[in-house]
């Protein structure tokens, strides 16, 4: 009886126009992933500069063939475009029009932040200005920049400390993180690199943990190092067995090694290999990822 005349309740209340709140116990939010994947744009490298693809078709291209909807630009492939609104504008719309999210920009080619000649490393500095501007233009939350120079580590350390105050005092203003990411030289230790960025002192100042990019220095040592100033994930691959697992990193002792550190953000696939193409190394990377992420 009850029931019958909870049910003429609830139907007078919805004729009369008025929602009806779901039940708690019929509602469960969906459970969100402990991370993002997204695709670096340096895994179709081959394609872009043959000129088979375009800077300005990589978000529809992320989006409909590989169904990844964050993507992580490299300034070679627009180069002459951080100053051009109409550029940044079109390339805004092309990555909205496909649900598609700018994570960051990758900058090489600007000069060295260690360099030993103080002239040519306050121009170093003064060349990222107009990609900080182009991301937060874009809405993306970084730029990825290099700590590169000569000399011994602490002097190398000491230089780029202080570019990366400068470049993290402009990053403040305009709302965009600059991260460091392990890329050869000293900076592919990651002792030296997370102490040069405690040595910083800034939330705008981080790291991009690239699980490839160390050399004589233990790759897990090193993301365990970079992990508490992480702001992403580089994904770096190479090859597959046929598991589907790579070859040279064990994916699944990296990717607890990332949760345990709390991150949550984007993990961004590279791939660098020769045996697949880009193709196919992108979709077994993304495969890869996919597999573990609930199991971590």
């Amino acid at each position: 009886m009850n029931s019958r005349r909870d049910f003429l309740k609830n139907l007078a209340l919805a004729s009369a126009g008025i929602a009806l709140a779901p039940s708690l116990e019929s509602f469960t939010a969906p459970k969100k992933d402990w991370f993002d994947i997204s695709l670096a744009e340096w895994s179709l490298h081959k394609s872009l500069f043959k000129g088979d693809l375009n800077n300005l078709d990589f978000p529809a291209l992320a989006a409909k063939k590989y169904g990844i909807y964050g993507v992580e630009y490299v300034n070679q492939f627009f180069k002459d475009k951080a100053n051009d609104n109409n550029y940044l504008t079109e390339l805004n719309m092309r990555a909205k029009d496909n649900g598609v999210r700018n994570v960051l920009i990758m900058i090489d080619g600007e000069g060295n932040l260690g360099d030993e000649d103080e002239t040519k490393r306050k121009q170093a500095v003064q060349n990222h200005y107009k990609w900080i501007s182009a991301a937060n233009f874009l809405g993306c939350h970084a730029i990825r920049v290099n700590a590169a120079g000569k000399g011994s580590p602490e002097e190398v350390s000491k230089r780029v400390v202080e570019s990366l105050t400068a470049l993290s005092d402009i990053g403040k203003k305009a709302g965009i993180s600059i991260i460091v990411e392990n890329h050869g030289g000293i900076s592919s230790h990651g002792d030296w690199l997370a102490k040069t960025l405690k040595a910083v002192g800034s939330k705008y100042c981080g790291s991009l943990p690239d699980l490839g990019n160390f050399y004589e220095y233990d790759r897990y040592q090193g993301v365990t190092d970079l992990m508490p100033y992480a702001h992403g994930v580089s994904a770096k691959t190479h090859d597959f067995d046929a598991n589907g697992n790579e070859t040279q990193i064990d994916y699944e002792r990296m990717l607890k090694i990332i949760k345990k550190a709390k991150f949550k953000g984007y993990i961004g696939i590279e791939y660098e290999g020769s045996k697949l193409s880009e193709e196919e190394g992108i979709f077994a990377t993304k495969r890869l990822l996919e597999r573990l992420r609930p199991l971590i």
